[in-house]
């Protein structure tokens, strides 16, 4: 047995790390569109975004506490299982990272979590009712953010078809960095409190907490570590989303901008943790759509939905096998 706070330091540690791949990854979310349009440079669009990550993470912890209690039985949960499902979700994010490919943190998490708890103590220790709530928001979400994307663009397309195009791109040049600053902020209000809801969870099951309110500290230190991986960026999936997956105009860019931010901060609020990075893809091919289905690369956004489908069971599997080598150190 390895001593308690020695554990729940590492726990900390790798939320941590975890939540800062999670930004890493996630920093195409709030500006791969605005940096595709060019209505701000890359440093600029990174810092702002990073900035406003951080103020996100304090807007709620409504996320935070159903990680932590709607997944698995909190009472039966070890500081092993924590540490096996952090350690799949940070090699998952890292890889696909470098591979280009925007996931889902979210899924990565929650499946590494599933995977984890299994191996421990059965299926058994599951709330399969949290699960599936989860799991249909996820999916619906980017339907509802290309949904909304599309509406929104037909509107903009109605509302500006007799204006000349130079005057509509220096309409909407400001009006994207409102709607990337509105992303940036909702991108920190929903992930950043899925760290929380790990480093509460394993508080809990320490014994350090009796209650599953998340910390002050846990709060800042999630929201500074997601701010850190958003200022990296993460340039590969930045150019994915916002160059190959189809080309942005700027009434583009603030229209999909707009309807993810606005869905991710309403879903947030109630409680359910999304992606991100399904909302912001969703929302991209909706404004593509919007113009011309074929505008959409749908080679590209194939391999995306690949990587999504194989995100959750491919983290599970892994935190699984994870346990299997550290439940000797219990």
């Amino acid at each position: 047995m390895l001593d308690p706070t020695v554990l729940i330091v590492l726990v900390v540690v790798l939320a941590l790390i975890f939540d800062f791949t999670n930004g890493w990854n996630d920093s195409a979310n709030a500006i791969a569109t605005v940096i595709g349009t060019r209505a701000l440079t890359p440093f600029k669009a990174l810092m702002l975004a990073a900035v406003l990550n951080l103020a996100g993470a304090f807007f709620s912890t409504a996320v935070a506490k159903t990680i932590g209690e709607d997944i698995v039985d909190p009472n039966h949960v070890t500081q092993m299982v924590i540490i096996a499902t952090l350690v799949a979700a940070i090699i998952w994010n890292t890889v696909m990272t470098l591979m280009g490919l925007p996931i889902s943190a979210s899924h990565g998490l929650i499946g590494s979590l599933i995977g984890a708890a299994v191996a421990y103590k059965g299926i058994a220790i599951l709330k399969l009712g949290g699960i599936l709530e989860i799991l249909i928001a996820m999916l619906v979400s980017p339907l509802l953010g290309a949904f909304l994307a599309w509406v929104l663009m037909k509107l903009i397309r109605d509302l500006f078809r007799n204006t000349a195009p130079s005057k509509v791109k220096r309409i909407f040049r400001p009006l994207q960095i409102l709607s990337a600053s509105f992303m940036a902020f909702s991108h920190g209000t929903s992930d950043a409190q899925k760290a929380m809801g790990i480093i509460t969870l394993a508080l809990f099951a320490g014994g350090f907490t009796d209650n599953m309110e998340v910390p002050f500290w846990v709060i800042v230190s999630a929201g500074l570590a997601m701010a850190l991986g958003t200022a990296i960026g993460g340039w590969r999936v930045i150019k994915t989303l916002g160059m190959r997956l189809n080309h942005l105009s700027t009434p583009q860019g603030f229209a999909a901008e707009t309807a993810a931010a606005a869905l991710l901060a309403t879903i947030a609020k109630v409680g359910i943790p999304v992606s991100t990075t399904h909302t912001i893809t969703g929302s991209i091919i909706g404004v593509g759509a919007a113009e011309r289905v074929k505008s959409v690369r749908w080679g590209v956004a194939g391999k995306i939905v690949y990587a999504w489908v194989f995100t959750l069971p491919g983290t599970a599997v892994m935190s699984w096998l994870i346990y299997q080598v550290l439940r000797v150190l219990e």
